[in-house]
């Protein structure tokens, strides 16, 4: 699908690029493939649901939730207001693939493996604790 100028235009702002660096940004395809996908995308939540933990120091529970929109940002006002580190760098590798899935046109939820956990070992192999999320990609509501 063809990307419009004023859609250049605005990834040329939001990135900081100047006119040169959006022109070699524009000559490859897999860019092109990607911005003329990502709206909607960003008509999605991707959504860390925590599924188990047990000696958490940021007391992460069963239950909690961390929004991302699909530009993979946090949505810090939707969430834990105490986010672990550990957590976050976990998710990522998720969040990389639920979006490659999104644009190959695969819905991001067939993501066979969905599970991931923080890097504490847990307090059976000598660590703290154990917390261990699940990803699910949402429709937007109207109030994100």
């Amino acid at each position: 699908m063809a990307v419009d100028e004023k859609t250049w235009a605005f990834y040329k702002d939001l990135l900081g690029y100047t006119d040169e660096e959006l022109a070699a940004f524009k000559k490859d395809p897999n860019n092109e493939d990607v911005v003329s996908k990502a709206p909607a995308l960003m008509n999605r939540t991707i959504v860390f649901e925590v599924v188990a933990s047990h000696g958490c120091a940021s007391q992460h529970k069963v239950g909690d939730k961390f929004y991302f929109d699909g530009s993979g940002n946090l949505l810090t006002k939707k969430g834990p207001k105490r986010i672990c580190l550990s957590a976050l760098t976990a998710m990522a590798p998720l969040m990389t693939a639920a979006n490659e899935l999104f644009y190959a046109g695969v819905d991001s939820n067939e993501l066979r493996f969905k599970r991931t956990a923080c890097h504490d070992v847990g307090f059976d192999c000598g660590g703290w604790g154990r917390v261990v999320f699940e990803i699910g990609v949402e429709a937007k509501n109207k109030d994100q």
